[in-house]
């Protein structure tokens, strides 16, 4: 790995740094540093989904932010009480929002499992924090639905008891969560959980797989369905229902080798006066690129991959990683966004920089 990949390498380092904070939390972007655009959004808060990317990074990149982050969730507001995670927190532990997103207790469960996996014995220190997180979930589940009201990852969309819907990604991640969990302490009710959530998952798609499933389905197509392969490992990379999907997310959310969110999509991070979201249109986002790039690494086509790879790399106009990146000039983006810097680094391993072992 030489030139511009190791110089991200260790600005990624430093981003990742600068976004775990003293107190445990690791926050989506540190707005506070002086290299953070004024006109983005304020990302200072603690999203658990994006701390797992960065939890998998660090690991990587054999920096120690893993213990402090567990011991931080386990102080987080209504945990004890639930086992659950909800959309964002505040640095002290606070909820910020309070829709709940069950992807966010699963991906709390797969950062415990990707570090500790290979030390098992270790991961006794965060008993609590396993049994209590996955026993949350199974309280919450009922056969085919959760019994909440959910949020999707995107904070766009919600999913109802009544309708029986599901969003694809989350329940995706809720499944391997409990089975991550199950593998640490066996549990026959994690694992039974676990299966079940698979098997309602896909035996919903015959064809291809789309945003949410249930009584009414949301057949759009979303870039989170990447997630299916990695980091749930719901589904082989060759799976004919997610070449399928893969096929249609290049033909309708990617534009000259830019992966975006899904169709249509509006948000750009992009403030007026710190105070109105202005909404002029969505970027494409490095994350994505960088997940794409391991979704075809892990189908053998690392040209492909290296396609979306080089695009991010290609376009970067200072050494750091934003939310989204613009065909114009004008919107700013929230940059650096931790996630994307994460994603970046896990991208580099998958595709076999050695550098990243040294």
């Amino acid at each position: 790995m030489q030139g511009q990949p190791l110089e991200l390498l260790n600005t990624s380092k430093e981003v990742i740094r600068d976004c775990c904070l003293p107190n445990g939390a690791i926050v989506a972007a540190n707005s506070t540093k002086s290299y953070f655009p004024k006109e983005a959004k304020h990302y200072k808060f603690v999203w658990p989904r994006d701390a797992m990317y960065t939890c998998i990074a660090a690991d990587i990149l054999g920096l120690k932010i893993h213990e402090k982050f567990f011991n931080w969730c386990m102080g987080a507001e209504g945990w004890k009480r639930t086992g659950l995670f909800y959309e964002k927190y505040y640095i002290n532990g606070k909820k910020a929002l309070y829709h709940f997103q069950p992807d966010q207790t699963g991906s709390v469960l797969i950062a415990v499992y990707e570090h500790y996996k290979n030390k098992k014995t270790e991961s006794k220190k965060f008993e609590e924090l396993i049994i209590r997180s996955a026993n949350g979930l199974c309280k919450i589940w009922e056969k085919d639905h959760f019994k909440l009201i959910t949020q999707d990852l995107w904070e766009e969309r919600l999913c109802f008891p009544d309708l029986q819907d599901n969003f694809t990604y989350s329940l995706a991640i809720c499944a391997r969560g409990l089975e991550c969990a199950n593998r640490l302490i066996p549990n026959k009710n994690w694992e039974n959980a676990s299966k079940e959530m698979e098997g309602v998952l896909l035996k919903n798609f015959k064809n291809n797989f789309y945003r949410s499933f249930g009584k009414i389905d949301d057949k759009r197509i979303d870039a989170s369905l990447l997630g299916l392969v990695w980091p749930a490992g719901l589904v082989s990379a060759k799976d004919e229902r997610i070449k399928k999907t893969v096929k249609i997310i290049e033909n309708k959310i990617v534009r000259d080798f830019g992966v975006y969110r899904y169709e249509n999509d509006e948000y750009d991070g992009w403030m007026y006066k710190k105070n109105i979201h202005r909404k002029k249109g969505s970027g494409y986002w490095p994350l994505l690129n960088f997940w794409m790039a391991i979704y075809y690494q892990e189908r053998g086509n690392k040209n492909k991959a290296l396609k979306f790879y080089n695009k991010v790399l290609v376009d970067m106009e200072n050494k750091y990683l934003p939310e989204q990146v613009f065909n114009n000039k004008i919107q700013s983006s929230v940059s650096p966004l931790c996630w994307s810097h994460s994603m970046f680094v896990i991208a580099s391993k998958k595709l076999g920089y050695s550098i990243l072992n040294s």
